[in-house]
């Protein structure tokens, strides 16, 4: 089992490590403005799963904001000059609003010498011709990563938490993506309601059978925020959470199933703790990393 992490292919890149700028497109999402519903997915926040981004600033602002926060924990000895950035759209749906205001957006974000990258994420039925064609031009300055939300491949629970797509839409804006030639990294969420582990593990085998071959993969932790429909589902039946170590043991069988080539981005994540009402143990990262890191590397002794 060989993973290659995202922190460390970049560093090889650039020559250094590279930190990403959490910024807000403006942008809403088909799911909150009445086209698919009003709710969101059942388990999206009011920050639309992005509540570590900046307001909606002009970009210049956000980006020195964005950077404000980022650079403390970035060495002194590494010159401000010499830093490198991802700038990341995660929040609500960032392709999905007026192209020529999001082509403006996205150049002035580039523009930026420090900024080595564009990440966007984004729903797959809201990727057209049109805005591939503006992927593909951005591409062409800086390299671009769209973050595409899959979360499952059970269509049931699909209608369950709301996603708002079939499949087969997934499967088109994949396609179409590859075609030309732009990064994609699909999210996974591991431990919806009712899915089982098999069940859980069918998505992993899909995002890892994909052709041409994904890019990269995040496998998140399912997060129960307040004020989220899924909060009150879980507050009327809680439904099986993963534990600590129960989740890290199930991650490195997802990991296994991944082929190499795949880039590993995000094997947990966080949640806000002022909306975090489980699972608790998630808000430990540097425990819930350690126990990760030290699974990960007793599979691989085994093997």
């Amino acid at each position: 089992m060989n993973i290659r992490r995202i922190s460390e292919e970049l560093k090889k890149e650039y020559g250094t490590k590279v930190y990403k700028l959490s910024l807000s497109s403006g942008c809403t999402c088909p799911n909150r403005d009445g086209t698919l519903g009003t709710g969101g997915c059942i388990f999206c926040s009011e920050g639309g799963s992005g509540d570590f981004a900046a307001p909606f600033l002009p970009i210049d602002e956000q980006i020195r904001l964005a950077r404000a926060k980022v650079d403390p924990k970035i060495p002194a000895s590494i010159p401000m000059e010499d830093r490198r950035y991802i700038a990341y759209f995660q929040s609500f749906t960032n392709t999905y609003g007026d192209i020529d205001r999001l082509r403006k957006l996205y150049m002035e974000t580039i523009a930026h010498e420090e900024i080595v990258i564009l990440s966007i994420g984004t729903r797959p039925d809201c990727i057209d011709a049109d805005m591939l064609d503006l992927l593909e031009e951005l591409n062409r300055s800086k390299p671009v990563w769209i973050e595409l939300g899959l979360q499952t491949v059970q269509e049931d629970t699909a209608r369950f938490i709301r996603r708002g797509y079939k499949l087969s839409a997934f499967e088109h804006t994949y396609q179409e993506l590859k075609k030309r030639g732009i990064q994609v990294i699909v999210h996974l969420i591991l431990g919806l309601p009712y899915e089982t582990e098999e069940e859980m593990l069918e998505s992993v085998h899909y995002a890892a059978g994909l052709q041409p071959p994904l890019d990269g993969i995040k496998l998140q932790l399912l997060h129960v925020l307040k004020g989220t429909d899924l909060a009150e589902v879980y507050s009327k039946a809680p439904f099986p959470l993963f534990d600590l170590d129960s989740y890290c043991s199930f991650v490195v069988k997802c990991l296994q199933i991944l082929p190499e080539e795949i880039v590993i981005h995000r094997l947990t994540g966080d949640g806000p703790r002022s909306l975090l009402l489980a699972p608790l143990w998630s808000t430990d990262k540097k425990r819930v990393l350690n126990t990760l890191n030290k699974r990960i590397a007793l599979a691989k002794r085994e093997e």
